[in-house]
C-alpha cells in the first residue's frame, strides 16, 4: 500500500506535505512506474565526493547504471532534448537531473531547472544529490521549482560511513576518513530536514553493501523518516571501484532488508538503476519510444543526443 502523504514526525510538525502529485512520478509510485516517463538530462559532470562503489563514465553506450551517460550536455542542449522528448513521448511527466556527477556541484543544474520551470511547467522537477551541498543550495533549487528530491544516504554511523566514502571535497578542502563522513552526514541531515520542511518530497536512496551497511540500513530508515523523508529506495550495490571484490547482494538479501526497513518507512521496489541520460517510461528506454500496452515486453530506443545507437535493453518485469 502506498500512502499519499508522508507520516507526520516531530521535525515536520505537520508541515512536511509534498508540493507535488506523486501519482505520475515513476520513481516514487509503483503504480506510475510503467505508465509514465521521465527524462534525465546529463548536465552535471562534476562530483564532490568519492564513493567506494562508484565509477562515473561520460562516453559509455553499454552500461545501465547511475553515473553513466553517453555524453554531458549543456543547458541549451538539455532544453532542446526536453522539447524533442516531450513532443515524441506524451507520457513523460518528470524532468530530472541525476548526474553523471552530483547535481548540486554543477551550476548548469540550476539553470536547466529554472528554464524548464518557465517552458515546461507541467513537468515535475526532480533532482538526485549526495546532499553535501543541499543546505547551501536549498534556496536555489526551491526558486528553480524543484519539488522532488532524492538524497543518497548510505549510513548514519561514522564507523560505517567512513568505510563507504574515500573523500569529500567541500569549499576547496578535501576531507578523508571519519572527518569526511562527519561533514557529509551533517550536511545530509540538515538538508533533508530543510527540504521536507519546505514541502519537497524526499526519497532516500541507500546502496546496500554486503558486510558494510546491510545490517545498518534499518537505522538509516529510522533516522531519515524522523527527518521527513517520504520513501526509501534500497539499491543493491554493483561490484565496482574499491568495492569490486564485494559480491552483489542477492535478491533475497535485498528483499530482507527492504522488508525490515519497510516496517519503518515505505519502500520503493521498482528501481531500474537509471542512467544519467535515461529518457522514457522505465523499461522502454529512449526518447519517445511510444510503446503502448500491446508492445513487446522488451524495448530498445535511444535519445537523440546519444547519436542514434541503441544502448540498453530492459524488461519491465526484471528485478533490480
Amino acid at each position: 500500500m502506498e500512502p499519499t502523504e508522508p507520516r507526520p514526525n516531530s521535525e515536520c510538525q505537520g508541515s512536511c506535505i509534498p508540493k507535488v502529485d506523486l501519482s505520475n512520478h515513476p520513481c516514487y509510485s509503483r503504480a506510475a512506474h510503467f505508465r509514465f516517463g521521465r527524462i534525465h538530462v546529463p548536465v552535471a559532470p562534476r562530483c564532490n565526493i568519492q564513493c567506494n562503489y562508484c565509477i562515473r563514465k561520460y562516453a559509455c553506450p553499454n552500461e545501465n547504471r547511475p553515473g553513466v551517460t553517453m555524453r554531458v550536455i549543456s543547458p541549451d542542449e538539455a532544453m532542446n532534448t526536453i522539447r524533442d522528448a516531450v513532443a515524441k513521448e506524451p507520457r513523460i511527466r518528470v524532468l530530472g537531473v541525476a548526474g553523471p556527477g552530483d547535481a548540486l556541484a554543477n551550476d548548469p543544474t540550476i539553470e536547466t531547472f529554472a528554464r524548464a520551470k518557465e517552458e515546461f511547467p507541467q513537468l515535475t522537477r526532480c533532482m538526485s544529490t549526495n546532499g553535501l551541498l543541499l543546505p547551501d543550495r536549498i534556496d536555489d533549487i526551491d526558486r528553480a521549482g524543484v519539488t522532488a528530491l532524492t538524497i543518497t544516504i548510505n549510513a548514519v554511523d561514522p564507523a560505517i560511513g567512513e568505510q563507504i566514502y574515500a573523500h569529500v571535497r567541500y569549499k576547496g578542502v578535501t576531507y578523508r576518513g571519519r572527518e569526511a563522513f562527519a561533514l557529509l552526514h551533517r550536511q545530509q541531515m540538515e538538508g533533508l530536514r530543510e527540504a521536507a520542511m519546505r514541502g519537497m518530497v524526499v526519497k532516500v536512496n541507500s546502496v546496500l553493501i554486503p558486510g558494510v551497511n546491510d545490517r545498518h540500513l534499518v537505522e538509516v530508515a529510522r533516522k531519515v523518516r524522523d527527518l521527513g523523508a517520504y520513501i526509501m529506495n534500497i539499491i543493491p550495490m554493483l561490484p565496482l571501484a574499491k568495492f569490486k571484490d564485494i559480491p552483489e547482494p542477492s535478491l533475497a538479501d535485498v528483499n530482507r532488508v527492504r522488508n525490515e526497513c519497510g516496517q519503518i518507512i515505505q519502500q520503493f521496489r521498482n528501481c531500474t538503476r537509471c542512467r544519467a541520460d535515461a529518457i522514457g517510461v522505465p523499461g522502454e528506454e529512449g526518447s519517445g519510444c511510444g510503446a503502448g500496452a500491446g508492445a513487446a515486453k522488451e524495448k530498445t530506443c535511444t535519445p537523440k543526443f546519444m547519436g542514434g545507437k541503441a544502448i540498453v535493453r530492459l524488461k519491465p518485469t526484471d528485478p533490480i
